[in-house]
């Protein structure tokens, strides 16, 4: 098969969809890989080491001429125009907030996987979690930055110091993004307390992580209550492929201390605060009622060596099954790759979306028969 990958081209992107390893797999398996000139650069990968590794560098044509397309964040417009029927596009989506994508998609005709829907055996999200974690291990380090006075915030340190009280820091859901940034903001010496739904999720917490931080269950009222005491909150919710529910409202920002800040890690699935919208790295705050808000969509782009090669190591096996088999025959083989496909020849095909959007789904079983 002809595998392409292109350059990140969505702002201060700077991860890569093939890490050289990745390309060196490919080609040991008897394809073709294309990188894009300069695609790696961001994530501190040559074309000397794609070379190396096997690859051919081409440009931007040529990449999208493959038979898989193999990105990181979703594509964007100019290059959804690119895409055609007949073709893979393998990277994360996103779809439910995002009708323009969505739209876009389906005319071309693409069969897009998504990483962020793609399943486990237990139940997991096994392309979501690699930068799950470092999302939810960034959110304390940005949200102690954003709390800085410079930036807008109460100025108050994470960890306080001797004779001055820590930061309180409520951390909204329990799972991987939740868990390593409570961990993370408990290292930093924070008082910090996770909210969840999920009874089995909060005896996990209190089990493993009692004596680090406080685990809650997530009730309206003692949202509201947290979100009131707390100089930091981090949105961490997520309902695979649908929108993240709005959990906190903009009058619950009326109850926040002045300057305290919030890290919206759901904003790729539309933000689970009321308030929140889309920023970049590059102007990554914003205020509203004199709440600093940080709601970058590309988190783990910020330590894109990191984020790249952990996102291959988890993409690597399900790549190569699509690039050996075909993307039917892996999908019949394999029914967590297949929770992965949203879009086929002109259908939609994951129901979250379709609900989010009012948009009819072909069932993924039909699309395989068709």
């Amino acid at each position: 098969m002809k595998i392409g990958c292109p350059k990140e081209i969505k702002p201060q992107e700077f991860r890569v969809g093939l890490t050289p390893a990745a390309v060196q797999e490919a080609v040991a398996h008897g394809h073709q890989v294309t990188v894009e000139q300069g695609a790696g650069l961001g994530a501190g990968f040559s074309d000397d080491d794609y070379t190396a590794a096997g690859a051919s560098l081409g440009s931007v044509e040529d990449v999208f001429a493959a038979d898989m397309v193999v990105k990181v964040k979703e594509p964007q417009a100019v290059e959804r125009k690119r895409l055609r029927e007949g073709q893979v596009l393998f990277t994360y989506l996103h779809l439910a907030p995002d009708p323009d994508q969505t739209r876009d998609l389906l005319a071309s005709g693409v069969t897009a996987i998504a990483y962020e829907t793609v399943t486990d055996r237990n139940g997991g999200l096994p392309l979501l979690a690699p930068m799950s974690e470092v999302a939810g291990r960034l959110a304390p380090q940005v949200g102690a930055w954003t709390l800085q006075r410079a930036n807008g915030g109460r100025g108050v340190l994470l960890g306080g110091v001797p004779g001055v009280a820590p930061a309180k820091v409520a951390v909204i859901g329990g799972g991987v993004v939740g868990t390593h940034a409570a961990r993370v903001a408990a290292g930093m010496g924070a008082d910090v307390t996770v909210l969840d739904r999920s009874l089995p999720r909060l005896r996990y917490l209190d089990d493993i992580f009692s004596r680090d931080f406080k685990a809650a269950y997530a009730s309206q009222a003692a949202v509201a209550e947290l979100v009131a005491e707390s100089d930091l909150v981090i949105g961490a919710v997520l309902i695979p492929g649908a929108a993240a529910p709005k959990l906190v409202t903009r009058a619950q920002l009326g109850t926040m201390k002045p300057g305290a800040a919030i890290v919206d890690v759901a904003i790729d699935q539309g933000g689970c605060f009321e308030t929140s919208r889309p920023t970049t790295h590059q102007d990554p705050i914003y205020d509203v009622d004199g709440i600093m808000h940080y709601c970058v969509a590309n988190m783990p782009g910020a330590v894109a060596r990191t984020s790249t090669q952990a996102l291959g190591n988890a993409t690597l096996p399900f790549m190569l099954a699509i690039a050996d088999k075909g993307w039917r025959r892996a999908c019949e083989e394999d029914p967590h790759l297949l929770a992965g496909l949203n879009t086929h020849a002109g259908h939609l095909t994951y129901d979250a979306v379709g609900l989010a959007l009012g948009i009819d789904v072909l069932a993924p079983s039909r699309a395989l028969a068709a």
